[in-house]
């Protein structure tokens, strides 16, 4: 890709004092000249390199705006290393791994010793879910619109958005983007997406950066008491943390928390079997007890 290249060959020059164009091209696989309109975008970015002729010539950071090669750490390269390792993980590519060997050219020490951490972001969906990444990417760097088929909770619907933004947040991928049919941004889940396809080009907006706090996307519906089981403790403690219950008298746990919409409740009761006792909200309650008759209906 141009942007890895054109950051590849930056990080080449922090670490060099000057580098020939030929040798830039043998390094990234690809022609002089393209090296020399790389060079050329970088200038324009605001990038002071010099270029300079003869048997000593070369491309070279002008002096005075050289970023001593020490300002990344050992613990610094390491850290950008697991997480573009982190994004190869989606794609069962190694992209950023090879990017990161750019970036760390010249510099070997800076990422000496082994992997201590793997973070690995893909999911059970990978096969399905890489593909989708990866057109987003695409369509995000060329500026092409994006139509899908989209199930959420209110139904089916086909939509073309303007994509901005790929963000893996709640341990899901996630898309942000102008929807031509709502007029307006939002948030597409990308594993409830089908039939995808890149589209024509658009013009592109001063897109917003979305608000991803946990009460804008998942506004609290109603409080949720309930006893659940003690050998559920660990489902607890893992979902919600250490301070969302109190244990009772008789062992069982208080269990108090925020719910986004009332039917996750219902199923998440049902997931503890006879280990819960659904206290709160009452209207819930009573569709609990409507609910196990129909269960009782049709399994008793």
């Amino acid at each position: 890709m141009k942007i890895d290249r054109m950051i590849g060959i930056l990080a080449i020059l922090l670490q060099q004092e000057k580098v020939t164009a030929p040798y830039l091209a043998e390094r990234f696989e690809v022609s002089r000249r393209t090296i020399s309109r790389d060079v050329e975008e970088l200038c324009r970015a605001g990038i002071p390199l010099r270029t300079t002729q003869g048997a000593n010539g070369g491309i070279s950071i002008m002096e005075g705006y050289k970023i001593d090669s020490t300002l990344l750490t050992c613990s610094d390269m390491q850290a950008i290393l697991e997480g573009l390792r982190s994004l190869d993980s989606v794609s069962g590519t190694s992209r950023y791994a090879q990017l990161m060997e750019k970036l760390s050219a010249g510099a070997s020490s800076l990422v000496a010793g082994g992997q201590h951490m793997l973070i690995d972001l893909s999911a059970w969906s990978k096969s399905a879910l890489a593909p989708k990444i990866e057109l987003f990417r695409e369509a995000i760097e060329n500026g092409n619109l994006v139509s899908f088929k989209y199930f959420s909770p209110k139904g089916e619907s086909l939509r073309t958005i303007e994509p901005y933004d790929l963000i893996f947040r709640w341990a899901n991928w996630y898309i942000w983007g102008y929807c031509l049919e709502r007029k307006d941004y939002r948030l597409f889940k990308l594993n409830r997406m089908t039939e995808m396809k890149a589209g024509n080009s658009f013009v592109k907006r001063q897109a917003p950066l979305p608000d991803l706090s946990n009460e804008k996307v998942f506004p609290p519906v109603c409080q949720v008491k309930a006893l659940i089981a003690p050998e559920y403790r660990w489902r607890l403690v893992e979902d919600y943390g250490p301070d969302c219950f109190v244990t009772q008298a008789d062992g069982r746990l208080l269990f108090t928390f925020d719910f986004t919409d009332e039917d996750s409740i219902l199923s998440w009761i049902l997931s503890f079997r006879e280990g819960a006792e659904l206290l709160e909200p009452s209207k819930l309650r009573k569709k609990m007890a409507e609910l196990g008759k129909k269960l009782y209906e049709r399994y008793g």
